[in-house]
């Protein structure tokens, strides 16, 4: 069966969106995330070391930070298969989670992620922006599903009052 250009305008176009859409909503805009956004390296304030292993878990699993606050994420691979930590909230993560069900061998590129080789150490600098609770997960296949996830509870900031008493 050929194509004519109708029919490939008529199909390709909208199947060539619907895929652009998939994977935007995948992977979001890093630039612009509720979530928070990259981190000055001149401003870290925190270290966390996080250890991904091959039980599926990450040590630790619930971290606690407050909002403003820039933090260096030191991530260790200590397994002998790739793990991947990536920050999110459930919605992306859940989506992002099956977009790789069907492309596992696809590479990250996103301020928001790493991509750690077994027995290998990445960084990741991010500013928490919001108050809320952000989520962390490996999206490497059935590594979510598996339970690769945990949390991080970002605690607002109480405002100084700027108010001069009379």
């Amino acid at each position: 069966m050929t194509m004519n250009l109708f029919s490939l305008v008529k199909f390709g176009f909208p199947l060539a969106l619907a895929l652009v859409s998939l994977h935007t909503a995948a992977h979001g805009d890093s630039k612009n995330m509720p979530i928070g956004q990259v981190g000055n390296p001149d401003q870290i304030q925190r270290r966390i070391e996080i250890d991904m292993q091959d039980n599926m878990r990450f040590t630790p699993d619930s971290i606690k930070v407050k909002q403003g606050d820039t933090v260096l994420f030191v991530i260790q691979n200590s397994g002998s298969v790739k793990h991947e930590f990536v920050l999110g909230h459930p919605k992306e993560l859940l989506a992002h989670n099956e977009f790789m069900k069907t492309h596992p061998d696809m590479e990250h590129d996103e301020d928001n992620m790493v991509t750690v080789q077994p027995g290998a150490t990445a960084e990741l600098i991010w500013q928490f922006t919001s108050s809320g609770t952000v989520y962390f997960a490996c999206l490497q296949p059935g590594h979510y599903d598996a339970g690769m996830k945990g949390q991080i509870a970002v605690r607002q900031v109480a405002r100084k009052n700027s108010a001069k008493p009379h």
